[in-house]
């Protein structure tokens, strides 16, 4: 099942690439594993991922331990200050940082270990309040307080749009996001880059592709729908 559903959402990333103008190589695909076992995950990597996304830093740690040590591990959910320690050194990407002390306190962690960190700004798009991230008029400042820490680097932005039935309702969120990006390039702030648009999740990746999306965040798509023991 896994392989024909990664065989799907690689033929409709494609296909958004085209009806974009770009080249399919531009879009990285990360498969959102959280809830699932080690078993599926193993599935996806002999059908040739090798990137990852995990919400809790627990469970990236425990599949971190077990799987094969290529993996790049993404960090995509909610990370709090207390639990940075766990992740530096393991995520090659963390997308959720959506305020100063949490970037402040993964440059300490990483100072520590002697690694160099990098991470995307969290942007809460739509305003949602049950959604993490700063707001889209905090970003510019936010980048450039972030860019003078050691050890850490901007790569980008992400943004989770709101779930919706019809995915051409977040088309607007995902040009704010790539707007804002571009704003901030034009800045040519040392230790930032926008290089990473992290947008797009399985209901509307590929909407979100043809914004601009560099990196989309695929769970059901690939692996099925959370059963109810998965929420448990």
């Amino acid at each position: 099942m896994i392989v024909k559903n990664l065989e799907q959402v690689e033929e409709r990333i494609g296909s958004a690439c085209r009806r974009a103008g770009r080249s399919a190589d531009e879009v990285l695909l990360v498969a959102v594993s959280k809830t699932k076992p080690v078993s599926l995950l193993q599935e996806a990597y002999d059908a040739g991922i090798r990137d990852f996304g995990e919400n809790k830093v627990q469970e990236l740690c425990d599949k971190y331990e077990q799987l094969p040590g290529d993996i790049r591990w993404h960090m995509i959910g909610h990370l709090q200050r207390n639990k940075v320690k766990y992740v530096v050194g393991k995520a090659v990407l963390i997308h959720s940082v959506d305020s100063l002390r949490l970037a402040e306190e993964i440059s300490r962690e990483s100072v520590k270990k002697d690694v160099d960190t990098d991470i995307l700004l969290e942007v809460n798009c739509a305003g949602e309040e049950s959604k993490f991230g700063v707001r889209p008029d905090q970003v510019p400042e936010l980048a450039e307080q972030v860019a003078k820490l050691p050890r850490i680097h901007v790569r980008g932005l992400m943004t989770v749009a709101p779930f919706s039935e019809t995915p051409q309702e977040n088309r607007k969120y995902f040009r704010l996001l790539r707007q804002l990006a571009v704003d901030i390039r034009r800045k040519n702030v040392d230790n930032v880059s926008m290089g990473v648009l992290s947008m797009g999740m399985t209901n509307d990746f590929e909407t979100a592709v043809e914004e601009g999306s560099t990196c989309v965040r695929v769970g059901t798509g690939i692996f099925g729908a959370r059963m109810l023991s998965d929420l448990e």
